[in-house]
């Protein structure tokens, strides 16, 4: 595993869903890097999914993002990385929201994005490494 990794948000769902256990297994070995990131917008997605997909009402869900407050670093999505998403969007012809957090993992210095919905081993900017760690 990277040293630097950031987790995208189906990482972090994969990690709590026990629908399916290789790939729960899989998304924490992920986040076990020695510096694992996630953003602001990772954990905006992720309260909507655990909301809207398991049911899980509030009081469980602040529960979720107290844990992950202490086992991730935490960057907030700035000005400057929307203008930067909204370059990478144009360059690679990405989602808007997959060029969002793929400019908060470049900002934080990661090299390995581990995600299940981009383009596995493409190379950003010659320094960040897209993954789909779930790809056999």
């Amino acid at each position: 595993m990277s040293a630097k990794v950031f987790l995208d948000t189906n990482i972090i769902i994969y990690g709590y869903s026990q629908d399916e256990p290789d790939k729960q297994q899989r998304a924490r070995e992920c986040a076990q890097a020695s510096e694992s990131w996630i953003s602001t917008q990772v954990l905006n997605e992720t309260v909507n999914t655990l909301k809207r997909k398991f049911s899980l009402n509030y009081r469980q869900i602040g529960a979720v993002l107290d844990e992950l407050s202490q086992h991730f670093q935490l960057t907030v999505v700035s000005l400057d990385t929307i203008r930067r998403a909204l370059d990478i969007a144009q360059r690679y012809q990405f989602s808007y929201f997959d060029s969002l957090i793929i400019a908060s993992a470049l900002e934080m210095g990661c090299d390995r994005l581990y995600s299940e919905d981009l383009q596995d081993g493409q190379i950003i900017d010659n320094t960040l490494i897209l993954t789909n760690p779930f790809k056999a």
